[in-house]
């Protein structure tokens, strides 16, 4: 799934191709496309689009008149992708929704796979304040490391599970949260009610480097990117060498995703047994 580096590099692109184009018309392509009833999504048609922005690992389209604001929500979940639909065929696959243009231009949102949980909510007035981002976090990025430290006491599991919370902080997914464990030297099966304030210091900067770096590496592309191409230490290279010590990386599989880790950077050496119901021990 993409997360904050992806997404904001990919909200950047979209607004610097179309702020201040006018949305003629949205069409929702699939049954499960539109998330909410009212406003309907006719209450932006003739408005501007302001800008793309982002909220946690949520797509926000912005539509401003002079005394209206209407705001498409978007998520795209795991298979999702927004961008420029240079066809514009009747009936694409895929196809979750479409935005046209006063230029002529599009924007069409697909998903692959069978899921079909990517989806628009149509939110009018202030968006940050109104489901689906009303409950979210932080932003990742931003925090610092008083919060840091009191959400960690607040919020008593495993540290991997506290990042990819979204309701405790916004934009961290399974990769960045493998990421950042290992750039911190903390174990992701840590719990969080016994992290120092010194390892909390380690796990704020962590998390600034891991999304620098992949914003860097995604402001670089013309599209977001898929999940074999973003930078990893760890994510998705289990048998591979560390690139710090040379230590094995090591995984951990569940259901719907995969704990990477080192065990000489993150876990003083212990390997933790790959099956869902293995207790790290301390």
């Amino acid at each position: 799934m993409p997360e904050l580096p992806e997404l904001q590099a990919h909200a950047e692109r979209l607004t610097a191709a179309y702020a201040g184009v006018v949305l003629e018309h949205f069409e929702p392509l699939s049954f499960t496309a539109l998330k909410t009833v009212s406003p309907a999504p006719a209450a932006a048609h003739g408005l501007p689009l302001e800008r793309v922005a982002r909220r946690g690992k949520h797509l926000l389209l912005g539509f401003v008149g002079d005394d209206t604001t209407v705001t498409f929500v978007v998520h795209l979940m795991q298979g999702g992708r927004l961008r420029d639909d240079v066809v514009q065929r009747p009936r694409p696959r895929q196809s979750v929704a479409r935005w046209r243009f006063a230029d002529h231009r599009a924007v069409l949102f697909t998903e692959a796979g069978t899921e079909r949980r990517a989806g628009v909510w149509v939110v009018a007035g202030d968006p940050l304040e109104q489901p689906p981002l009303g409950d979210l976090g932080p932003e990742a990025d931003a925090i610092d490391v008083e919060t840091m430290t009191a959400l960690l006491r607040r919020h008593s599991m495993r540290l991997h599970t506290f990042l990819r919370d979204q309701r405790i902080l916004a934009g961290i997914g399974r990769r960045l949260a493998n990421e950042v464990c290992h750039r911190a030297g903390l174990s992701p099966f840590a719990p969080t009610t016994g992290i120092a304030t010194s390892s909390a210091f380690s796990l704020v900067a962590a998390i600034r480097e891991a999304v620098a770096d992949s914003l860097a590496e995604e402001r670089d592309r013309d599209d977001l990117s898929p999940s074999r191409e973003r930078p990893s230490r760890v994510h998705g290279r289990a048998g591979a060498a560390c690139p710090v010590c040379g230590d094995t990386i090591r995984a951990v599989e569940y259901r719907d995703y995969t704990v990477s880790y080192c065990p000489t950077c993150q876990t003083g050496g212990k390997v933790l047994a790959d099956n869902t119901t293995s207790k790290f021990l301390k």
